[in-house]
């Protein structure tokens, strides 16, 4: 490495970010980038540990170590390349991942780890702004087969990229109005500013893959009509069946699934109109979300920004520790307590609480009942029991479900192809990546579950071999899993 010593001399920095008073007032991103001695300074922590566990923690296997002694090096451009190597979409992994490399950093045995997605984020954005990254249109002449790909999140643009790249004519379908699945309408504003994936599609587009907006396939586009017209198909549509509460109370207005409620904030964040009567905003509203993952995390950051009266983050799990437990060593996923962007903007967070019925006014919740719950072990599984004299009355006038996804969405495409499906609402697919339909194959949420973003990008990828291996008997596309 470039700085053996650099771990013992230089401490983890965290990234800038815009005053909490200023970014509340508006949708812009919440971090700012890192001065360019600071990051190098930051790389210069990436140990010579001989064993990268980053890699190990990385679904993509990015070359991690060697973009971090380049950045070092002042070698950005090289550094992208490494970075492109194995990534399609470094500006989205570098925003949104929760870095799994970073749990697993050898440095964080002892100490705080290298900020790998901070550096990640940096060099694609210098490469953008260099002018290094241009459409690089498939170098060798087109093969003459044709794939489609439904959904347009990070594994359908991953396959789409991929496909491309093997000299496949590549269409894109999506049942939105516009390119990029939750992307686009998922993450909000604050995350991901919807011009950076608007650059990558320009890019995807100039390279020749096709994209096709309003196409929602079983409803009105025949699934039938792909297996007709393409070669392949890489079914990429997510895993949208939320987790209802169906607890007395739950048909009132004002409880909705937090998805419904990101995206149409950011419809209105791209400049769409919101009917009156259809609109759904938390201002000068007492606000409860139920659930305290990532998706929890965006409603109350949006919340915050439409001007919320007050909001309370509800969790059915005990507060992790503030450092790793004994159960959970390193290099596993450390399970502690964190503070993400929205946290730091305010809203108070109760743990260990289990809602058991919303209170009517006028056919609207004005308030929600529960009470302190405390786990069990049964056979082997955990369950939640509750804790006599802990019941509670809360507030709300909006209340966010954002408890996950069950699986994918079902009827429609999945019905009309006759794809099997697993006992946990997936689609079923074999080693190649193949549903039960000979042709179609699946990568993402769709078949996976409710994921992150570098496990939906690492499947396309996956995935796009096995379809390049199909059609054209063998592949020299890169497939990390």
């Amino acid at each position: 490495m470039g700085k053996p010593t650099g771990f013992l001399e230089v401490a983890r920095s965290k990234q800038p970010a815009r005053p909490l008073a200023e970014r509340v007032r508006d949708w812009r991103e919440v971090y700012l980038p890192y001065p360019a001695e600071q990051l190098r300074a930051q790389g210069a922590r990436c140990m010579d540990c001989g064993i990268p566990f980053c890699h190990q923690g990385c679904p993509l296997g990015n070359l991690i170590p060697d973009w971090n002694d380049l950045v070092y090096r002042d070698r950005w451009r090289t550094a992208i390349e490494r970075l492109h190597a194995t990534n399609n979409f470094p500006e989205f992994t570098g925003r949104l991942c929760p870095a799994p490399c970073e749990g697993s950093c050898v440095l964080g045995i002892n100490n705080d780890p290298v900020t790998i997605k901070g550096i990640e984020n940096a060099i694609v954005e210098r490469a953008f702004e260099e002018g290094w990254i241009r459409p690089d249109p498939p170098s060798r002449r087109r093969t003459g087969k044709r794939a489609a790909v439904v959904g347009s999140g990070p594994a359908g643009l991953a396959a789409a990229d991929q496909l491309n790249r093997a000299g496949h004519q590549v269409t894109v379908f999506e049942r939105a109005d516009r390119i990029g699945g939750l992307l686009r309408y998922g993450i909000p504003e604050f995350k991901l500013e919807k011009q950076v994936v608007e650059r990558r599609l320009a890019l995807m587009r100039a390279e020749g893959i096709v994209f096709r907006t309003n196409a929602n396939i079983g409803v009105n586009v025949p699934a039938r009509a792909l297996l007709r017209d393409f070669d392949a198909v890489v079914l990429a549509g997510g895993a949208g069946q939320p987790r209802d509460l169906p607890i007395p109370g739950r048909d009132l207005g004002g409880i909705h699934f937090a998805m419904d409620y990101l995206t149409q904030q950011n419809r209105r964040c791209e400049g769409d109109t919101i009917a009156e009567d259809a609109l759904v905003s938390a201002e000068g509203k007492h606000v409860v979300i139920i659930g305290g993952g990532d998706t929890g995390a965006d409603c109350l950051g949006t919340v915050h920004r439409q001007g919320a009266a007050s909001v309370h983050q509800l969790e059915l799990l005990a507060r992790p520790p503030d450092t790793r437990a004994a159960g959970n060593p390193w290099p596993q996923w450390p399970h502690i307590f964190r503070v993400s962007s929205a946290h730091e903007e305010g809203g108070e967070r109760v743990y260990s609480v289990s809602t058991e019925r919303f209170v009517d006014a006028n056919g609207q919740v004005r308030a929600l009942q529960g009470r302190s719950v405390a786990p069990v072990h049964v056979d082997g599984r955990v369950q939640f029991e509750p804790v006599p004299g802990t019941e509670f009355e809360l507030q709300a006038d909006l209340v966010l479900l954002a408890m996950g996804f069950v699986g994918a969405e079902p009827g429609g495409m999945l019905t009309e192809l006759g794809v099997r499906m697993t006992e946990r609402g997936t689609v079923a697919r074999d080693a190649n990546w193949m549903t039960s339909v000979p042709g179609v194959f699946t990568a993402g949420d769709m078949q996976r579950g409710q994921s992150l973003i570098v496990w939906a990008i690492a499947e396309g990828r996956s995935a796009a071999r096995a379809v390049d291996r199909y059609l054209m008997g063998d592949s020299s596309l890169p497939a990390p899993l």
